[in-house]
């Protein structure tokens, strides 16, 4: 849907803890601070509707306003709904990562941020395959680990899936702390994801699953 030409040079952030976007995968946000449901009707009067979502960094500022990383992934209002109560319920789709330049100062309630697209051409291609990937035994740690956090699945549809939307959706999904999501997030291929992934996984079955909350 987008080439890189189309891509905007500036963009508003979304920081969201844990909240990892990745490119082809949707993610579903509720907006109800009022700077960000100004960012959100904002953003529908373009014709790109992109919003960047980037991780806060743990380590605490100097400032009232938390560091980002810089490595973020933008993503594009594919759909939403408005509540009753003000609220908007939104689903994002995945379209490519990128890397904060400089963030704007003025007088906008959100943040917006002037970025580079260039490291990550491979986002805007076709899904990406992993042909290492042993899917069996990738299962078997994963019922464990599963196990671990008390965390069910429809283990039919893991099985089914593609190997980029199972591996992008279990980043997505699995209770990781913000610096292991990042990591996720920065991986430059799906085997490099892949095998990030089972790292966290195998060190979360070795600590007895406490690997952090549920987002």
């Amino acid at each position: 849907m987008f080439n890189p030409a189309d891509l905007p040079e500036n963009i508003p952030l979304f920081p969201l803890p844990r909240a990892l976007l990745l490119p082809r995968t949707r993610l579903p946000l509720n907006i109800f601070e009022p700077r960000y449901l100004a960012m959100f009707e904002d953003v529908l009067k373009t014709s790109h509707r992109l919003i960047g979502m980037v991780q806060p960094m743990e380590t605490p500022s100097e400032s009232d306003e938390p560091r980002l990383h810089l490595i973020g992934c933008a993503g594009r209002v594919v759909a939403f709904t408005e509540t009753g109560d003000g609220r908007y319920m939104i689903s994002l789709g995945g379209i490519s990562r990128f890397r904060i330049q400089n963030i704007e100062t003025g007088f906008s309630p959100y943040a917006r941020a002037n970025i580079n697209w260039g490291s990550f051409g491979r986002d805007l291609g076709k899904a990406e395959k992993d042909p290492s990937f042993l899917r069996k035994h990738f299962l078997g740690r994963l019922e464990r680990f599963f196990s671990a956090v008390d965390l069910n699945s429809d283990w039919e549809s893991l099985k089914g899936a593609d190997d980029e939307l199972l591996i992008n959706s279990l980043s997505m999904l699995c209770p990781f702390d913000i610096e292991d999501k990042q990591a996720l997030l920065e991986a430059p291929t799906l085997a490099d994801r892949r095998e990030t992934l089972v790292t966290l996984i195998e060190y979360a079955i070795a600590s007895g699953g406490d690997e952090g909350t549920l987002q």
